[in-house]
């Protein structure tokens, strides 16, 4: 499943709507200016990976549901899991899939949930299990993308792991800066303040598992 970010502003304006919040009531819970929120509602502005995180967290929603073009009542989550069929009608259990999160999760390539931001971020869920505290991804930065605008750093309960495939990223935990290279591997508390950028000539592709901590996310931004 694809998603796409022209659908964000939409969305989010309907999810605060929906929770009975005007722009500047929104706009205090996420720590941001009301005038910020409302650019993005009307497409004017392009949210981080953090903030669109942000989004998902406080309205209890999947981020990919932040990208549908659609969806009904009640909000679907994303069908990216399949169910296992213990019958003797399906030939495999990729074949069979669930509108919700399964206890078991085996995913085939082609079925996938995608979302792809204009910046050249991409994130590609590998498997989703009922289990709602943990994210098992596949993570892209294009050339010369971020995972925060300039100068910002994000911080969250949990903890974060990351294996690179190829290319490599740059990593700022605190006042540690690193190089995350093919083969190479971290694993930090995510209440570090941390940022992600790809300050090379290729494509980066590396494999991330995301840990929250019992107790809410807590996504803030530090400029």
């Amino acid at each position: 499943m694809a998603g796409s970010v022209e659908h964000i502003g939409p969305r989010l304006k309907e999810l605060r709507q929906r929770a009975n919040l005007s722009l500047r009531e929104l706009a205090q819970q996420l720590e941001v200016s009301p005038s910020f929120v409302s650019q993005i509602e009307n497409g004017k502005s392009q949210p981080s990976v953090a903030t669109l995180y942000s989004f998902a967290t406080l309205f209890s929603v999947s981020m990919d549901a932040l990208f549908q073009e659609e969806w009904s009542e009640p909000i679907p989550r994303p069908k990216a899991s399949p169910e296992i069929n213990k019958s003797d009608e399906a030939s495999h259990p990729y074949d069979i899939w669930d509108d919700s999160a399964a206890r078991i999760s085996a995913v085939s390539p082609g079925n996938r949930t995608l979302i792809t931001t204009e910046s050249g971020i991409q994130w590609e869920r590998l498997a989703a299990t009922t289990e709602k505290s943990v994210n098992f991804m596949e993570i892209v930065y294009e050339p010369g993308t971020e995972s925060l605008e300039l100068g910002a750093l994000a911080t969250h309960h949990g903890y974060e792991y990351a294996y690179c495939l190829e290319g490599e990223v740059e990593v700022v935990i605190g006042d540690l800066m690193l190089t995350l290279s093919k083969d190479h591997s971290i694993g930090f508390d995510s209440s570090i303040p941390h940022k992600f950028r790809n300050i090379g000539s290729v494509r980066f592709r590396g494999i991330w598992f995301t840990h929250w901590c019992d107790g809410p996310r807590n996504w803030k931004l530090i400029k």
